[in-house]
């Protein structure tokens, strides 16, 4: 795929796609990341390509310019789009400098609205925003985190994966207890596993949240912290007199 036109490149790879495409993981896929009425994916569009197909697609763009992206970041077919935003995290892995990496980047700030799904935010915000913000300032981060949006919220936690990997944990901290509150489900589960991450590292880093806040965490949020405790401890913390927190 390594032609000039953006339509050109972007069009072959939704052609690649479709050529891979299965109406029965299609069916699986729609029920799997919730699309109907009311539900978190609700109107998303699949027409079953599995993700190593769809990194098959991927292998074979090279030399895209990014603007070549954005029919696939904006199109209404879930695979399309994630193999676009694939393709972002791979421009910014083949970056050579600074300014390449800003560039990819603040392409990803300018178009983000086709990040509506988690699987889409997770491959992303760690791999682009966590990356480009390790060592700069982060009041991108806390913006998408007051978002009405449970994407952008959700790409702001999940960000935090890369500072865990590089030993900074406090953006994690700090973001873990903005969102105790929060009514969704998907919230929880990312913040729950980014506590765990901070825990694989430092056990009492993790120990020292759940003392303050174990007893007014969510659930789920606090089930997916604990996972490497052992179960003796894991049933200490579970067993926390609950409080319901205030919203």
């Amino acid at each position: 795929m390594n032609h000039s036109s953006a339509h050109t490149i972007a069009d072959q790879a939704r052609e690649a796609l479709y050529s891979l495409a299965s109406p029965e993981r299609a069916a699986v896929l729609t029920r799997f990341f919730k699309t109907g009425p009311g539900q978190y994916g609700a109107g998303d569009v699949f027409i079953g390509v599995s993700v190593p197909d769809t990194r098959s697609v991927l292998r074979q763009m090279n030399d895209y310019p990014l603007s070549s992206l954005l029919p696939l970041v904006s199109d209404p077919v879930h695979e399309c789009r994630l193999c676009g935003y694939l393709a972002l995290v791979k421009a910014y892995d083949k970056a050579r400098d600074e300014a390449r990496r800003r560039e990819v980047f603040e392409w990803f700030q300018q178009h983000r609205e086709g990040l509506n799904n988690w699987d889409l935010v997770d491959l992303t915000a760690p791999n682009i925003a966590g990356r480009y913000l390790l060592h700069r300032d982060r009041s991108f981060l806390r913006t998408l985190l007051c978002s009405p949006s449970l994407w952008e919220q959700r790409t702001a936690i999940v960000a935090t994966l890369t500072f865990i990997r590089n030993g900074d944990f406090e953006d994690t901290l700090k973001f873990s207890h903005s969102l105790l509150s929060h009514p969704h489900d998907l919230i929880h589960k990312a913040s729950g596993w980014m506590l765990r991450e901070v825990g694989k590292r430092d056990p009492d880093v993790l120990r020292g949240f759940l003392d303050r806040y174990a007893s007014v965490m969510p659930r789920t949020m606090l089930r997916y912290a604990l996972e490497k405790f052992s179960p003796g401890e894991r049933a200490q913390y579970l067993n926390h007199k609950r409080i319901t927190p205030l919203l």
